[in-house]
């Protein structure tokens, strides 16, 4: 994941309007920013996909979103999606215990304990979903039913802590179901037991001083001691994790080190540590502070180190791009790309630099069109897709077709009535039964009822 690290802006972490490098920022609510990551996101999905299946789900009806804060907490919100805090992650020790947090809150899904963010949900970003979020929390904080329209931004941790925080029937339900899904998908329980020991002795502590996974999930020693029961009679307490997920952790690690507290990167990795992971944080924080030959070098050893490596290219492109060099970004997210056809979100920055170092070049042009339009199908919650797309229609003097993706781009960040007006007022001049014509036509038919009702 290229954890491009901009404030608003967001496949590794980019800004606000999801530019398709590592650590990508998507959107920011008091102080909790939204990334995307393909490399991490990736890395996760082969961490889970087996226990998911245990819990009877698809693997991919599960979204797990990265939330961008030193504090440590995870929860369900509008529907299947389970949001991770990045300090959750660094809190952790090994694989297994991210993959133990992940199982407790599909237990949750799997319990009904869903938080109902309302019709917002349905097709919103993931980034409208935390404002969802932030706005009925506050709602539920201040007794006043209008704060959830405003997105009112008055002590919205508490707020959004009140409007998570689960039952302790609720936890030790999840408790047992993730220990159970862990055990059917052939894994020790032990990252989940682990994990939970480490925040056990909050308990103590006063409700200003618990981390938010604490406040949100209210700990005991009896369901700590009930997990550790249960592991001692586990067939699976001593399976080990495949040897590839350690090194994928590791990594994950640095990238998350490197992007947002590059500045730590020299303590927490010594001078003479030439380990993988090491190279990996070096050549990011020096990305991040800006030093460009040093950090484009570091890359390069990367990439030399394993040349097919997907995410050491999408790096790459994403310095190159973000130095003001986004005809040489091309070939090297074109080779990510090549390594990680599924990743939509590097398509998605592969659009971007093939939008940015085209001139009006129709050839350049179309092919970014046709990048951004598979990148839709794996990414349909990404609405910077949706900007790319309007931006490369432009581009190429198609005004009525950039503005329908306007239109859906404004659908997804809960603005109705300006999709509604932009489709309405745009579809006469889009050739009939063409895809932006017939796009057109879905959200006049999608949202015209509900908005004229109104």
């Amino acid at each position: 994941m290229k954890l491009q690290f901009r404030p608003f802006v967001s496949a590794t972490l980019c800004a606000a309007m999801v530019l398709a490098c590592p650590l990508n920022v998507q959107a920011q609510q008091s102080g909790q920013t939204i990334i995307r990551d393909a490399e991490i996101e990736q890395s996760i999905r082969e961490w889970t996909a087996d226990v998911i299946r245990a819990a009877g789900m698809n693997p991919e009806q599960i979204k797990i979103i990265l939330v961008q804060s030193p504090d440590v907490n995870a929860f369900v919100a509008g529907g299947a999606n389970i949001f991770i805090y990045t300090g959750l992650i660094q809190k952790t020790d090994n694989a297994g215990e991210v993959i133990g947090v992940i199982a407790h809150e599909l237990g949750h899904i799997a319990g009904g304990h869903l938080t109902r963010t309302g019709e917002v949900a349905r097709n919103a970003s993931f980034e409208t979903i935390m404002g969802a979020l932030i706005g009925l929390g506050a709602a539920v904080a201040t007794g006043d039913g209008s704060a959830a329209a405003a997105g009112i931004r008055i002590g919205q941790g508490q707020a959004m802590n009140k409007y998570l925080a689960y039952s302790r029937v609720q936890e030790s339900s999840a408790d047992q179901a993730g220990f159970r899904f862990l055990s059917g998908a052939g894994m020790s329980p032990e990252g989940l037991t682990s994990f939970l020991e480490k925040l056990s002795s909050q308990e103590l502590l006063t409700t200003s001083q618990q981390s938010q996974y604490v406040r949100t999930h209210p700990m005991s020693s009896d369901r700590v001691e009930a997990l550790e029961n249960k592991l001692k009679n586990s067939p699976q307490q001593s399976v080990k994790l495949p040897e590839d997920w350690d090194r994928q952790y590791g990594l994950m690690k640095a990238k998350l080190l490197g992007f947002i507290t590059p500045q730590q990167v020299t303590y927490a990795y010594k001078k003479e540590d030439t380990s993988l992971p090491a190279s990996y944080a070096r050549a990011i924080a020096a990305y991040k502070f800006n030093h460009v030959q040093e950090s484009l070098d570091l890359a390069d050893s990367l990439i030399k180190r394993e040349p097919q490596n997907p995410y050491f290219l999408e790096l790459k492109g994403q310095m190159l791009f973000d130095f003001g060099k986004a005809a040489q970004a091309v070939p090297y997210y074109e080779k990510s790309v090549k390594y990680a056809p599924e990743s939509g979100l590097i398509r998605m920055a592969y659009a971007q630099a093939l939008i940015e170092s085209s001139g009006k070049d129709p050839l350049r042009l179309k092919d970014a069109i046709g990048q951004l339009k598979r990148a839709e199908r794996d990414e349909p919650r990404v609405s910077k897709i949706k900007r790319l797309l309007a931006t490369a229609f432009g581009k190429m003097g198609k005004e009525p077709e950039a503005r329908i993706y306007l239109a859906e781009e404004a659908l997804m960040q809960g603005n109705k009535s300006e999709a509604l007006r932009i489709a309405k007022v745009t579809k006469e001049h889009l050739v009939p039964n063409s895809p932006e014509a017939l796009r057109a036509a879905d959200i006049i038919n999608t949202v015209g009822d509900s908005e004229e009702k109104r």
